[in-house]
């Protein structure tokens, strides 16, 4: 997790602050049905307190921030993240929706205004804070598999019916090392009973020490025929601060050894053939690709040197605008896994409808997307990094058919 400048941390507590004066002026045509003033004085007292305290823990623990210990550091920052977010939404859709209700009062009578705009105010409020607790405290943790079939002309017959699941964007250092949470999604994964298991990065926020203890839950996967790995923009520990380079690049070597250790097979610019009945497919894994501030490790054409001549091929490539800069149109791969975005943690899906603000920074953020007979998949992330919750956008589980025309 990128540390936010001093300078954006004061101008995010004034929001905060200027949005809660916003609401608190609101919130006293509510308060005024209330008969008791010693009531009245207590909620004034407990928001202010509420506001001023969550203010001040802010900046205080961005003072203090480097001293802390940095697996106590990253849960105290998630859990700030969480606590204001849950305060700083509601309430702003809160003071927006009674503002426009006054702006726009001649739509009421006086006496109607009286009952319809402080109830209207409350509902505004109180549901997004609602919604939001669900997702911290539920949703976050309720894994969901995404089930597709996709078919193929050129999927040699041998492999029709291949069953594949892809992880992606694990963030194991945000579990805090809650084992049982994630036994839950391991669960779910072997009683799909698969043939390979891929991971496409991001297996960690940024340190190998968050590894501790899991390979005896990783251990328990299940695969019929392998398990393939890549790494994400957050294993490469680039957003942390190292008394060398040395000491960066131990950590990078730490996380390939789990992988090894847990059964992975870890593609670093290069291919797998999979062989069955005389007839092949290849798995490709590409180092992370991203337009900048991202870095460009990935080497594409390093990785498919030795199986341009297999037909069908995977690729396991850990940002989706990979696909869309350097895969279609340009190579014959057909198939693309791809991770990175995690929906933004947040999002509006029914049906076939979906949406999230994530959509405006990635043109393929979530799900299935298909340009000509190129596929792309982008799993939503089974962990979470910052924001402590997922709102509308449930941890994944991506079970992959393939299947012959």
């Amino acid at each position: 997790m990128k540390s936010l400048s001093l300078f954006t941390i004061l101008f995010l507590c004034l929001a905060i602050l200027l949005v809660d004066i916003l609401v608190f002026y609101w919130l006293q045509s509510i308060i005024q049905f209330i008969g008791s003033s010693l009531l009245k004085t207590i909620i004034y007292v407990l928001f202010w307190v509420f506001t001023v305290g969550l203010i001040t823990s802010i900046i205080v623990l961005k003072v203090t921030l480097d001293d802390i210990n940095p697996i106590r550091r990253y849960l105290i920052i998630s859990k700030f993240y969480g606590l204001a977010i849950s305060s700083f939404v509601p309430k702003l859709i809160f003071g927006v929706i009674l503002s426009i209700l006054y702006i726009t009062n001649y739509l009421f009578s006086k006496n109607e205004s009286l009952i319809i705009v402080p109830l209207i105010g409350l509902l505004s409020g109180f549901l997004p804070f609602f919604i939001i607790l669900y997702g911290i405290f539920k949703a976050v943790y309720k894994f969901k598999v995404y089930h597709h079939v996709i078919f193929s002309r050129i999927l040699p017959k041998s492999f029709n019916g291949l069953k594949i699941v892809q992880l992606s964007d694990l963030h194991l250092g945000s579990f805090n090392y809650g084992y049982d949470k994630l036994e839950r999604a391991i669960k779910k994964i072997n009683h799909l009973q698969p043939d390979y298991i891929m991971i496409t990065g991001d297996l960690v926020n940024n340190y190998a020490w968050e590894l501790r203890g899991w390979n005896t839950v990783f251990n328990k996967l299940c695969a019929k025929k392998g398990k393939f790995a890549i790494l994400g923009n957050h294993d490469y520990g680039d957003y942390s601060q190292w008394d060398s380079q040395e000491a960066k690049q131990e950590n990078l070597d730490a996380i390939k050894q789990f992988y090894v250790d847990i059964g992975f097979k870890i593609l670093l610019n290069e291919s797998q053939i999979i062989s069955k009945n005389n007839e092949q497919i290849a798995i490709i894994g590409v180092e992370n690709w991203g337009k900048p501030p991202f870095k460009q490790y990935g080497d594409l054409q390093q990785a498919i040197k030795g199986v341009k001549s297999i037909p069908f091929k995977i690729l396991l490539s850990h940002d989706p605008t990979h696909w869309s800069e350097k895969v279609i149109d340009k190579t014959d791969i057909t198939l693309t896994f791809a991770g990175h975005t995690h929906g933004m943690q947040a999002a509006f899906q029914y049906k076939n409808l979906q949406w999230s603000p994530i959509k405006y920074k990635f043109k393929h953020w979530a799900g299935l997307y298909k340009h000509n007979q190129q596929y792309l998949y982008v799993n939503r992330g089974l962990g979470w990094l910052g924001f402590p919750a997922r709102i509308g956008m449930r941890p994944e589980i991506t079970f992959l058919e393939l299947r012959t025309n």
